[in-house]
């Protein structure tokens, strides 16, 4: 019997070995990610880092802030420009200074091109990783020792992470210092990013074994607070205290984010003798997620009486209106919202819901309209969902098929996707704008487009 080729075994197991590097427990995480959608939160936080933005030359608009569900005090960046929040970050910050100073952080990764290079450098470590794998296969191979083999394995794994976690390291602080920069330019100080530091650096451990250090992405935080003290030494916004409406701004939205996560411990947080507005909207938020309607909507009215051009206030009365089956109520509310602040796509989804809910036809285009200008910012399952309701409405199956599709895309059903594309294609004028998108999904989804 012919013997197997020692060469061919080798690259078999090194592709066996680079499927499993390729599917790291980070990827495995980000699947579970819980995501909130907020417009008032995504509102308030670019406006709060618009200088830094600006500063950095990025467009703020063209920062997408994404809420992360999570308790863990985290941020990070990813596929972009799109800066994640953890929920546990937005609660963690004590003033607006301390979260711009985490976000002037992530912009020095985005403005830095630091994805890219990241990427690289992932590339490189797994080159590493094979090349150590190899030695340690092929020897062992040669010599008929499976424990040289697997030293071997280790060896590349090793130097792999080693030369990765440097370069991280090196991005990281890259960031620290661009994000130091942005701030000074800007005219925002860096003591509140101190200060945040210092809380962090609070828990951690002192590192007395070399490797412990070798085997983190970011310095230490110690080094990182003597990085931004040796600035604030020399930084002209130093002194520079942080515009009290930012941080009245911050506060609000830690209090409706309280609300939403955790409704009987904000009641118990902001007593019903609190006359703050900070402590009204956090109340009026933990009623309506209690379904306690009639406790909530006195707050939420008080405050539209206080600030009636806050096109929140008017989303959050639309809210309240729509989630308690007022549909027709809901309407007006959300309307003003979008008046005040036409920007906001996710009211515009709201709007659609409240109009298409009635299930009334001479709605419908209205609805439409609105959805339409929402899909050009976001793309979710739900709002495709509600265009085919729309569709529905006015009779034309053709456009039902094809926002079917993009719900079915959007939640990953490519079979669904593909199925509908067809159907769309079938249903719609040749070369009209559904047509050729369900010709898009089609090659999307596997299938010949166009």
């Amino acid at each position: 019997m012919r013997k197997p080729n020692r060469l061919v075994s080798v690259v078999a197991i090194l592709a066996v070995l680079a499927v499993s590097w390729t599917a790291p427990a980070a990827a495995q995480r980000q699947r579970a990610m819980q995501f909130l959608s907020d417009a008032e939160t995504e509102h308030v936080i670019r406006d709060l880092a618009r200088p830094v933005f600006e500063a950095a030359g990025i467009a703020p608009e063209a920062v997408n802030i994404v809420l992360v569900n999570d308790p863990q005090v985290n941020a990070f960046v990813a596929g972009g420009q799109n800066i994640f929040l953890h929920t546990g970050l937005l609660l963690a910050t004590e003033d607006a200074g301390q979260l711009i100073g985490v976000i002037a952080h992530e912009t020095g990764h985005i403005a830095g091109g630091h994805l890219v290079r990241g990427a690289e450098a992932m590339d490189s470590a797994f080159l590493s990783s094979l090349i150590g794998m190899g030695i340690g296969i092929i020897g062992g191979i040669a010599a008929g020792n499976g424990g040289a083999a697997g030293a071997g394995i280790m060896l590349g794994q090793q130097m792999a992470e080693r030369n990765f976690m440097a370069f991280s390291r090196g991005q990281e602080s890259s960031a620290d210092q661009a994000g130091l920069s942005y701030l000074d330019q800007a005219g925002i100080s860096a003591r509140p990013m101190l200060a945040f530091l210092e809380k962090l650096g609070a828990d951690e451990p002192l590192v007395t074994e070399r490797d412990v250090a070798y085997g983190r992405t970011h310095p230490m935080t110690r080094e990182r607070m003597n990085t931004v003290r040796a600035f604030i030494a020399n930084s002209r916004a130093a002194d520079r205290p942080i515009p009290a409406a930012w941080n009245e701004s911050l506060h609000r939205l830690q209090a409706k984010l309280r609300g939403y996560l955790d409704p009987l411990g904000t009641l118990r947080r902001y007593r019903a003798d609190d006359p703050s507005a900070e402590a009204r909207y956090g109340r009026a938020y933990a009623f309506f997620r209690r379904g306690e309607v009639r406790q909530a909507q006195p707050l939420v009215d008080g405050l539209i009486a206080q600030e009636p051009r806050n096109a929140f206030l008017h989303e959050m009365k639309g809210d309240l209106m729509l989630q308690t089956g007022r549909a027709t109520q809901a309407v007006a509310p959300y309307r003003k919202a979008i008046e005040l602040q036409p920007d906001a796509g996710a009211i515009r989804v709201s709007l659609a819901h409240a109009l298409l809910e009635q299930n009334d036809r001479s709605l419908a285009n209205e609805a439409l309209r609105n959805l339409q200008v929402a899909s050009k910012s976001q793309g979710s399952a739900f709002l495709w969902r509600l265009m085919a309701r729309a569709w529905s409405l006015k009779g034309n199956d053709g456009m039902v098929a094809y926002a079917t599709a993009e719900e079915a895309l959007a939640r990953g059903d490519k079979p669904m996707a593909r199925a509908q594309a067809e159907r769309a294609e079938k249903l719609l004028p040749a070369g009209s704008p559904g047509w050729i998108r369900a010709q898009d999904i089609r090659g999307l989804t596997g299938g010949p487009g166009k």
